[in-house]
């Protein structure tokens, strides 16, 4: 019998592929959080996608959507713009949720303090860092931290965040490899049905492939070249 893991599974390709690792050596619960997004339709369709793709029974969706009545970001209000990618920009965007990956973290420890998942594993990514301070190593390194204080000592549970370091271009190409399933993902941050092209999030997805030499089977509005 395999040992259990949770995967936060937001329905993006990054999350996708943080599957896909966890997949070789663990048994999978899937975690989702919806926090008032935009996109929540169209994530949670991704999330029972990837799921399905994966043979998931274990299935958690939560509703956080204090996050949205809290404010603060253009993902969960919609009188804040979502501003057009510009990717040398170092300055938080208004697309950051406030501390949202701590909410989410919290309730992915109390998941599995009760099925007895012994490892948490979530598509962080660093490159992400400079407008996502969530998004950091250093972030998970002193959260694990927080969860051998903060739970059983019999949990011995752990956050994994295997592709932390990697680029997007790295995870397009190791989406491939592992057969990842690019095709059912969705990372736009404004639209539920034709991605919008102009996002941040769709801009760092479509540099990735671009960068690796594939075709992203999304469909998108616009199309904009990201290398530069």
């Amino acid at each position: 019998m395999k040992k259990k893991a949770i995967v936060l599974v937001s329905g993006g390709m990054d999350s996708a592929l943080t599957a896909a690792f966890a997949f070789k050596k663990y048994e999978l619960a899937f975690l989702h959080i919806n926090y008032g997004q935009r996109t929540q339709k169209r994530e949670l369709k991704a999330f029972n996608d990837i799921a399905d793709y994966y043979g998931v029974r274990e299935r958690l969706v939560v509703s956080i959507k204090y996050l949205s009545d809290i404010g603060g970001s253009a993902l969960t209000d919609k009188k804040i713009k979502v501003e057009k990618a510009n990717l040398n920009n170092k300055n938080i965007p208004s697309t950051y949720v406030p501390f949202r990956n701590a909410n989410m973290m919290s309730i992915a420890v109390s998941w599995a303090e009760v099925i007895g998942a012994e490892k948490i594993y979530i598509g962080a990514v660093e490159e992400d860092s400079s407008g996502y301070p969530d998004c950091r190593k250093s972030f998970y390194d002193a959260f694990n931290e927080v969860i051998k204080l903060g739970t059983k000592n019999s949990s011995k549970i752990k956050i994994v965040t295997p592709i932390i370091k990697y680029s997007k271009k790295d995870i397009v190409k190791l989406s491939v490899k592992m057969k990842s399933p690019l095709h059912l993902t969705w990372s736009c941050y404004k639209s539920n049905k034709l991605a919008c092209g102009e996002c941040d999030s769709c801009a760092l997805r479509l540099r990735g492939f671009q960068s690796a030499g594939y075709k992203d089977p999304v469909k998108y509005k616009k199309i904009i070249s990201y290398i530069q």
